[in-house]
């Protein structure tokens, strides 16, 4: 079986001088960040690996969750940035067997689209969100494909 931890970056400034790729996380984003490290703790979701979009703001996201959560450092994967499904799709697919829970950190609408490619449940907002996806009969990730999935746990900073 294997489990993916969707997450969309928590909250970042509205623009940068280095563009969309440099934009950092807010103070909000901040605090999200630290509220879901005690979310994922308390409810023993804890990812054994982070990959993550190259954005500052995704970096950010992920790194903090990972050292906080015991995790290796992220790999940044620059095909999650502005992704649509079928490419996010193709990423899960590459993920290395030896982890069952991997955590993926990136931006909607392919974080979205991606969740209801897997699952076929539709989520209309993904603020800075933590949806476990879990593939019950799947052994290997390059197995994961259209509607093998199933959402067994959702959050937001907003949620208790």
């Amino acid at each position: 079986m294997k489990k993916l931890l969707l997450i969309r970056h928590a909250e970042a400034v509205s623009s940068s001088n280095d563009g969309d790729m440099g934009r950092q996380l807010s103070a909000r984003g901040e605090a999200d960040v630290q509220a879901l490290v005690q979310k994922l703790q308390a409810t023993g979701n804890v990812p054994q690996y982070f990959v993550s979009s190259p954005s500052v703001r995704t970096i950010k996201t992920a790194t903090t969750l990972a050292q906080q959560l015991g995790a290796p450092s992220p790999l940044l994967a620059p095909a999650i940035y502005e992704a649509s499904e079928k490419a996010l799709l193709k990423t899960i697919n590459h993920f290395s067997d030896q982890y069952d829970f991997v955590a993926m950190v990136g931006h909607n609408p392919g974080i979205a689209y991606l969740l209801l490619n897997l699952t076929e449940k539709v989520r209309d907002v993904l603020p800075c969100t933590a949806i476990l996806v879990v593939f019950e009969d799947v052994d290997s990730w390059q197995e994961v494909t259209h509607g093998s999935g199933v959402i067994t746990y959702y959050t937001t900073p907003g949620h208790s």
